[in-house]
């Protein structure tokens, strides 16, 4: 095996019996970005000089005899709306083009102190407005496993530089799906952790309410390894928890042997792709197989989330991207002899306009709109309730059964062009990652077989702050 396509746990074993040093194992994930990123378009920037300087740094410590902690010297890579200090952040809009961090977010720090190396800046949908990378305002990433196909989104390049192997792991952001959706349609593991176990700090927001920082791997294993390095309180981010302490996942059990595993009617409905949803009963099959108890569940307010996500995720984008004004965040028509700008109004508009791509605009509209006097009550107030109802679901749930399975995606990943132009289309791929995130709870996605050869994922989802429970289920169920 060579060394890019090794797991975390493989290559921390490696460092740590010196088989190889980190410096080979980066300099081995820079030769594979050099030899396919130019067909996949996973990286927008790769920071060679500081990764090798990273992994060298690394290599000094292990030789000087420190045991390497879990992400020494392993290479990663880091979705572009996450701070890296020195390095470009254009969260894949031309309106941070020219943009260079002055400080690290919070997992950056987190990850750099572990001793991770980080190789690069990866593509995303516009300010992580997306489900298939094809709003970038650079470059469309392509599924490493159908060039024709889209790697879904926002995390697009995490995903597709992750299943390309090159990358040991990456970092992705989830406010609908934008993790599990993109490891689905890429075959690797996609972790949306609970909302506030990581902090946001030095992330580009889109919906401060529903956004998640979490990882993107080849291993269950590694996703834990990840998450348990970047999670914790923040006093950067209000909205960071201590760590909950969940009740006994099933590896403190004993075993899966008596688990609970509920299967939400709501989430197998007409229109699904059928295939799909064959490969993801067969793999609820699977669990069964592993001892686990499946039974059928209700989450009756399911029906709304979509509608809700679309209602709430626009209205905080509103607010979010307003200071993208041309005076106090993002490029300026001020600056642009040809703009003939007349009052501080045209700063605005010019500079938004040839800012923004059409979905970032299309969404700002819509959040404009749903908090404008005469409709907030009607609209945005009226989504708040149902998400209060959504997850009073999710609780109540959580008392019959330890874990719900659900698809991750209906479809495969599609081909590209095939909804661009078809946004309530495109909006349907988030339907069953969606409720995750209006509830706060966490779910993971895991590649349970493909189509076509194409990757298909299974969902996994526990009450919060129980990701332990996801990764014994996952990981039981990876085995297999």
């Amino acid at each position: 095996m060579k060394l890019n396509e090794l797991t975390i746990s493989q290559a921390h074993d490696g460092l740590a019996k010196k088989e190889f040093s980190s410096e080979d194992l980066t300099k081995a994930c820079l030769a594979r970005i050099e030899e396919v990123d130019e067909k996949i378009n996973a990286f927008l920037f790769v920071d060679k000089e500081g990764a090798l300087a990273a992994a060298k740094e690394a290599d000094k410590k292990i030789a000087a005899g420190l045991i390497p902690g879990p992400l020494e010297g392993i290479p990663m890579a880091i979705k572009d709306n996450m701070l890296v200090k020195g390095l470009p952040c254009t969260a894949g809009s031309k309106m941070l083009e020219n943009y260079q961090a002055v400080y690290d977010a919070t997992v950056v720090k987190k990850l750099k102190s572990a001793g991770a190396v980080i190789l690069g800046k990866t593509n995303m949908d516009e300010f992580a407005m997306g489900s298939s990378t094809e709003t970038s305002a650079f470059k469309k990433t392509k599924n490493p496993h159908n060039l024709k196909c889209v790697p879904g989104g926002s995390s697009g390049g995490s995903a597709a530089a992750v299943a390309a192997h090159e990358c040991l792991f990456a970092l992705g952001s989830d406010t609908g799906g934008s993790i599990r959706q993109p490891a689905s349609l890429c075959g690797v593991v996609g972790l949306k952790p609970t909302y506030g176990s990581v902090s946001r700090y030095g992330l580009i927001a889109m919906a401060s309410s529903l956004d998640v920082i979490g990882p993107l791997a080849k291993t269950v294993e590694d996703a834990r390894i990840v998450f348990e390095t970047i999670r914790g309180k923040d006093e950067k981010d209000a909205t960071t928890t201590v760590p909950l302490t969940p009740t006994l996942s099933p590896e403190g059990r004993g075993g899966l042997t008596g688990l609970k595993v509920g299967v939400p009617k709501e989430y197998f409905i007409d229109g699904m792709d059928l295939e799909t949803e064959k490969l993801v009963r067969d793999g609820i099959k699977k669990l069964e197989k592993l001892g686990a108890k499946i039974v059928e569940v209700s989450l009756p307010h399911t029906e709304y989330a979509l509608a809700v996500y679309y209602l709430l995720m626009p209205a905080e984008v509103s607010a979010n991207l307003a200071r993208f004004d041309g005076i106090r965040y993002g490029r300026s028509e001020i600056q642009n002899p040809k703009s003939k700008i007349q009052n501080l109004y045209e700063v605005y508009a010019k500079s938004r306009a040839q800012g923004f791509g059409e979905e970032v605009k299309r969404r700002i509209m819509l959040g404009t709109y749903v908090l404008s006097a005469g409709y907030r009550e009607a609209y945005y107030g009226k989504a708040q309730t149902a998400r209060a109802l959504i997850k009073q679901d999710f609780d109540k749930v959580f008392h019959e059964v330890d874990c719900l399975v659900t698809p991750t995606s209906p479809t495969p990943a599609w081909l590209f062009g095939e909804r661009l132009d078809d946004p309530l289309t495109m909006y349907l791929s988030d339907i069953f990652t969606v409720s995750a995130n209006i509830a706060g709870v966490p779910a993971i996605s895991l590649p349970c077989g493909q189509l076509h050869k194409l990757p298909v994922g299974l969902q996994l989802i526990a009450k919060q702050g129980d990701e332990d429970s996801l990764f014994a289920l996952g990981g039981a169920f990876e085995q297999i």
